[in-house]
């Protein structure tokens, strides 16, 4: 159901490629030392002190979804509210809650377009006041997004598939799989519209209403338990004619030079064994260096099936019990800072998938972010449209104030 991903350049022994910017290998600056197993080394991981580097450019895309994520936010919270409409006074006690900085008749003066304006009776004896309600433009993108979520239906199932065979036991809290729709691309109500049309692939247990329900895999599907860099390495197995190993690309960040001990460590991590994040590791010892392989290849496989190919940390840290994580997770994304960039943009710590980004642009698109894209044009059409108003007005100002005969004369 998942599009295999674009297969990348890799050398015919993929595990030991750790490439920078400038094209060098790294396990090619460092021949293997003597007397000094790679399992030391490896045992040895919570000594070493990799430093956080500032990424610009990733740190960018994140900022640059800054304006749209806040008009997501309120029309969402207008689409919660029975009839899609709202008083403006209730929506503006919630504009803290909503981080809106601003009052929220600016706000809708900043962002025409996606509500019409209208004066209604809250109770019958009282004055009316200012109603939001959708637009019609606001509603024709509704629909055009029911439109590329009915098509892209079964992505949608497959990526619930795979998040709970990759989870201990095949199961996951309902109220954690709500909680990331946003990040996978879930639509809102999905516990209630899309599962129980699947009964041979999910079951809905507990009780929902008391917040304790879980979903769980009925049925396993072989072909859905292939991860990302499996895909890849069979991708360019079959086009080169070598059988290619499941590895990881690791792009160091421009400019970054690892130490000697860290060089050392990640060539010999690099040659362990790819453990898939669908296989079986519940007989894995936490602290292993096979267990970090695994993390690394689970948070891998949830950033890829992501549709930004990034989450917040706080958001992979609610799994921590479906997919074992440690306590100490977030350490990985610094540890292996050339397969992922923790950005901290917006006080918030965001794992990113390097390989998933040239710059500050996504390589591979998920489908869904099609709604994403014209989500923003409809927010962008209003911003074009108010910046001709504001020239207009300005034109017609400066025509007001010039000589009263250059007026006549025009």
């Amino acid at each position: 159901m998942l599009s295999t991903l674009k297969a990348r350049s890799l050398s015919k022994n993929s595990s030991s490629i750790v490439s920078t910017d400038s094209g060098s290998v790294l396990h090619t600056l460092l021949p293997l030392s003597s007397g000094i197993t790679h399992w030391r080394r490896l045992a040895s991981i919570s000594s070493l002190k990799v430093p956080w580097r500032k990424d610009r450019q990733l740190d960018e895309a994140i900022e640059q979804d800054k304006a749209w994520r806040l008009c997501n936010k309120v029309v969402k919270e207008v689409l919660n509210e029975p009839g899609h409409v709202i008083p403006l006074p209730y929506l503006e006690k919630r504009r803290e809650r909503l981080r809106v900085a601003v009052k929220i008749e600016t706000f809708l003066d900043r962002n025409p377009g996606l509500f019409d304006v209208y004066l209604d009776k809250i109770k019958p004896k009282t004055q009316p006041v200012p109603f939001l309600r959708v637009s019609g433009r606001l509603q024709s993108f509704l629909d055009e997004e029911k439109r590329i979520r009915d098509e892209n239906e079964q992505l949608v199932v497959a990526k619930l598939c795979k998040l709970l065979m990759m989870s201990k036991n095949k199961v996951a809290r309902a109220e954690k799989l709500i909680d990331v729709k946003r990040e996978f691309g879930f639509p809102n109500d999905f516990m209630g519209s899309l599962i129980p049309k699947y009964p041979n692939l999910f079951r809905l247990v507990g009780s929902p209403h008391e917040g304790k329900s879980y979903l769980e895999l009925v049925s396993w599907n072989p072909e859905l338990a292939i991860s990302v860099i499996e895909q890849r390495a069979e991708e360019e197995s079959r086009l080169t004619g070598i059988r290619i190993r499941p590895s990881f690309n690791v792009k160091l960040p421009k400019g970054v030079l690892l130490k000697k001990e860290m060089r050392e460590w990640v060539r010999d991590w690099m040659e362990l064994p790819y453990i898939s994040p669908y296989e079986d590791a519940s007989q894995l010892d936490q602290a292993s260096p096979e267990m970090e392989k695994r993390t690394v290849g689970v948070f891998h496989e949830l950033l890829s099936l992501s549709i930004l190919k990034r989450m917040p940390v706080p958001i992979l840290g609610k799994f921590k019990e479906e997919y074992r994580f440690s306590n100490a997770f977030p350490n990985v994304f610094t540890r292996h800072s050339g397969i992922f960039y923790t950005s901290l943009k917006g006080g918030i710590q965001t794992a990113i998938l390097r390989e998933a980004y040239e710059n500050d642009q996504l390589i591979d698109r998920d489908p869904l972010l099609a709604i994403k894209d014209k989500f923003i044009e409809l927010v962008k059409e209003g911003h074009r449209e108010r910046a001709e108003q504001v020239r207009l007005k300005r034109e017609a100002t400066q025509i007001d104030k010039r000589p009263v005969a250059v007026k006549e004369f025009i």
